[in-house]
Formats: structure tokens, sequence, C-alpha cells
């Protein structure tokens, strides 16, 4: 008995020291975000500041349009998040109980593309979006997202631990595979595609890359591109930049914070067979 409290605290020891070590650098953000710009510079670095800049935020918003920003990436965030829910789930059921010729090949081909570095990805989808005419356009900020190989990877794990006595009993009974999908597999995988969402509104929300190079002008910007107004030729505003960030970063939290539940069933259950 003993043995086994002193290996509880062992780990509990650990756990708790890999969550601070993981908040460190959202502390430091935030902190930050509340002082003067001399501040930052200032040696030995002070963790807190010496006065409370809650200024910054208010000239955050007053540096860049942070409402048309916010609009912009709701709307792309959005589409993606549905337009990859819809696809993993449809992928997924066909990958997982639908029995056809090459599935197994075609879902390996799938699987290594996984492989591919996204950044080699970003020449030929601008190139293919530039003959659509969407450069500049906010759909180019959606349409090459809304499937994901990992996410369909991830769900169809999720399918395959769902019993196949049920599919048989749902044919049985002449449920078409659309009404058993919709009906019987979508809800109890519910912890799985909630993950996928979250994976999804966490990925889209943050990507800076891809909207940087594709849209020019303020009205078609997502957040993370403002963080770009915050470097100056003298540098970054540091202070303001993490004002920015602490910004942006909240929604997102807020989100996983009443998800997490779900996350870490998906999680646990993506891998029970398969």
């Amino acid at each position: 008995m003993h043995k086994k409290s002193s290996f509880k605290i062992i780990i509990y020891a650990i756990l708790i020291l890999g969550c601070l070590i993981t908040l460190i650098p959202f502390i430091w953000m935030i902190t930050t975000s509340l002082k003067s710009g001399g501040e930052i510079y200032k040696l030995p670095l002070a963790f807190l500041p010496e006065s409370f800049k809650w200024e910054n935020y208010k000239t955050v918003f007053e540096k860049v349009p942070m409402l048309q920003y916010a609009i912009n990436s709701v709307i792309v965030t959005t589409i993606i998040t549905v337009g990859t829910v819809l696809t993993s789930i449809l992928a997924a059921f066909a990958f997982s109980k639908k029995k056809f010729f090459g599935r197994d090949i075609l879902f390996t081909l799938l699987l290594s593309t996984m492989m591919v570095p996204s950044e080699m990805l970003i020449s030929p989808n601008f190139v293919t979006l530039s003959k659509f005419g969407l450069i500049n356009k906010l759909p180019a900020l959606y349409i090459p997202w809304v499937a994901s190989v990992f996410t369909i990877f991830l769900l169809r794990q999720y399918f395959l631990g769902i019993p196949e006595e049920l599919y048989y009993a749902a044919k049985v009974d002449g449920c078409s595979d659309f009404k058993y999908l919709i009906r019987v597999m979508v809800p109890l995988a519910r912890p799985g595609i909630i993950t996928i969402a979250l994976i999804r509104i966490i990925n889209s929300w943050n990507e800076f890359l891809w909207p940087l190079l594709m849209v020019s002008t303020p009205d078609k910007r997502t957040l993370p591109v403002g963080l770009a107004q915050f470097i100056t030729e003298a540098g970054p505003n540091y202070n303001l930049l993490m004002a920015y960030s602490s910004i942006i970063i909240l929604p997102v939290i807020v989100i996983y914070i009443f998800l997490q539940k779900y996350v870490i069933q998906g999680v646990a259950r993506s891998g029970i067979k398969g």
C-alpha cells in the first residue's frame, strides 16, 4: 500500500511539473502584454511588470480592425470545420464499414500523403486557386482545407470500434447505409467527431502563412495575419504583439475547456480496434 501511494505521488508530481512547464509560455505572454515597451528589454528580465499597462489592449483595438479580422476568422474556421467533419464522416464510414475493390490500397495511399510536408502543397494550391481567380478572395482560405486525411484516419479508427453486429442488424431491419450512419454511428461516435472538429478549429483559427500569402487587403485578413501589424522596421512591439496574441487565443481556450471531456474520450477510444 505504501509503495502504491509513493508511486501516485511521483506520478502527480511529474504531471504537475509538466503542467507548469506548459503554462509558463502562456503566463509569460500575458505578463509581457502588460509591460511597457522599454520594460521588455530591461535586464535582468522581470517576470511581472512594474506596473500593469492595460492600455496596451486598447492600443491593439485601435491599431487593427479587430472586428473585421474576427468575422473573417469565424467564417473561415466554421466552413473548414463543418466541411472537414462532413467529409471525414463519409470517408471514414466508407473505409471502415463498406467493402469495395482496392479499399485498403486506397486508404494506404491516402495515409502516405500525410508524410508530405504541408509547405510543399503551398505552391500547387496557389497556382490552382490563381487559375480559378480566387486570389485575395475569402474562399481561397478555406477551399483547400475542407478535407483532412488525418481526421479521416482518426474517425475511421473510432468507427472500427463500433461492433459490426449493429450494422448487420440494421441491414436486416431494412435500414439504408446513410440512415444507419446518421442514426447509429454518428451519435455513438460523437466524442470522436467533436475531437476532429476541435482539431480543425484550432488549426484553422491559428493558421498564419496561408492567409498571409493568399490575401492582401485588410477586409480579407484573418486574426493571425494581424500579428504582422505589430512588426515595424525597428523590430516587433512585443508588448502589443503579446496583447494581440492573448486576445486571439482566448476563444480557442474557452472552446477547449468546454469540450475537453469529449476530446479525451475521442482520442482514448480511437485506437480500440484496427
